[in-house]
């Protein structure tokens, strides 16, 4: 039978394949029919492929399918009113084959190769939600997204996963999944390379080389890459902090947070540095820590152009040139520039000395007191030397108040009478010239015969 004269609207009889024609790589022995251009209402018998085991519902999905055979349309296929022929110009087959994308979207320019996906898509821009969920009211664009999120009240998952045996709603989501077991990455940065298992985390990580921000907060107006972030900033606006430490109770906005403040509980240090061991409990710690092998120093100082390894520590330094002490002692008000200064200086009102030598056992205020006892006094070790005269010092505040000898340098005076000293100490004890103290006694018995 000719096949121009095959009548599509009546079923044709089962069609092979002549024998000059290559045959599909999975056939197999037995031909089987093909059927015409729709589903068969009465009976729904499937679409099939002449001589491959392969059964489809949809005429486009059959489409698809052949192109695995073929690589084009085969000059035998039935699929369309009439047969396609080799002849036949490319512009004559399904858009589907040829990516021909006619209908576009007036906002964004997106492509579609019909006019009713078109229609839907348009939804997505007015935000018309034709299908809403009975239970939550949420909105959706089309029947089967509501059809699919139904299975969240439900729990009912159809899909799980032959490794772990987690369980899913969607196929495509356990697809996607499933590229966490087998290590798959698709999707690649063309700027630096870094590849990645879902298309939407290319997209974020693009933004770190365009710069782009679209989200912003309503409050303050800061903006970030990803919309899921705003929610956890609102916190700070809030106050809100949702997640808290079973151990000591302290409180985080995230999780991810919490999750790290469990480490100083436990004590692990899961990252490592690479070039001395050194462990830290954030892998985001580590790249700081490289700088001191490295020596780089990216934070630099407007004023006096000093340069730091840290943000943070140049926020701290500026505020040697502003003045700015936040932190003040409630016994004495003295004031800080930084809270590690407060905390070290409350110990002076305290007696606190938690670190101990242990050669000698004495107790000191700071841990640098307790290394330089350990190190040069009981070493007698003075590795610092006086340019002047030679004299050597244990420490390196020793050599500096040393130095004032020969310059004549008094940096302590009296607020009362104006006198100066070289040395704090001696101008502590001057003091006691105003205030009358003497916080010395005898205590001797004085014979008066």
């Amino acid at each position: 039978m000719d096949l121009n004269q095959v009548n599509m609207k009546e079923d044709p009889e089962p069609l092979h394949i002549k024998k000059e024609e290559p045959e599909p790589l999975c056939m197999k022995e037995d031909p089987e029919p093909l059927y015409g251009d729709k589903v068969r209402k009465e009976t729904r018998e499937p679409f099939s492929f002449f001589k491959c085991s392969k059964r489809f519902y949809y005429k486009g999905f059959l489409q698809k399918h052949m192109m695995c055979h073929f690589g084009k349309m085969s000059s035998n296929c039935l699929v369309r009113k009439k047969c396609f022929r080799e002849n036949q110009k490319k512009e004559s087959w399904p858009r589907g084959l040829t990516g021909e994308k006619p209908f576009s979207c007036d906002v964004c320019g997106k492509g579609f190769t019909r006019k009713g996906n078109q229609t839907i898509h348009m939804r997505v821009h007015t935000g018309e939600n034709l299908f809403s969920c009975n239970v939550c009211g949420k909105g959706f664009t089309r029947k089967g997204n509501q059809t699919i999120h139904m299975r969240v009240h439900t729990g009912e998952n159809l899909f799980s996963c032959d490794v772990c045996g987690k369980r899913f709603t969607q196929q495509g989501v356990l697809k996607r999944h499933m590229r966490f077991h087998t290590g798959e990455k698709l999707f690649s940065c063309d700027v630096c390379g870094k590849r990645f298992t879902e298309q939407g985390d290319l997209k974020r990580h693009m933004r770190v080389h365009t710069g782009e921000k679209p989200f912003s907060c309503d409050v303050c107006g800061k903006r970030f890459t990803q919309q899921g972030v705003i929610k956890t900033h609102m916190r700070v606006h809030t106050g809100e902090k949702p997640f808290s430490c079973d151990v000591c109770g302290k409180r985080f906005t995230d999780h991810g947070t919490l999750k790290r403040h469990m480490r100083v509980h436990t004590g692990e240090k899961p990252f490592s540095c690479d070039v001395c061991g050194k462990r830290f409990t954030q892998q985001g710690v580590i790249k700081t820590h490289k700088r001191v092998h490295t020596g780089e120093k990216p934070f630099s100082c407007d004023v006096c152009g000093k340069r730091l390894t840290l943000h943070g520590s140049l926020k701290i330094h500026m505020r040697v040139h502003t003045g700015e002490k936040p932190f003040s002692c409630d016994v004495c008000g003295k004031r800080f520039t930084q809270q590690k200064n407060l905390k070290r200086h409350m110990r002076v009102h305290t007696g606190e000395k938690p670190f101990s030598c242990d050669v000698c056992g004495k107790g000191f205020a700071r841990e640098k007191q307790k290394k330089e006892s350990q190190q040069r006094v009981h070493t007698g070790e003075k590795p610092f030397g006086c340019d002047v005269c030679g004299k050597r010092f244990s420490t390196q505040a020793h050599l500096k108040r040393h130095v004032t000898v020969h310059t004549g340098e008094k940096p302590f005076g009296c607020d009362l009478c104006g006198k100066r000293y070289t040395v704090q100490g001696s101008l502590k004890r001057h003091m006691r010239v105003h205030t009358g103290e003497k916080p010395f006694s005898c205590g001797q018995e004085v014979s008066t015969d």
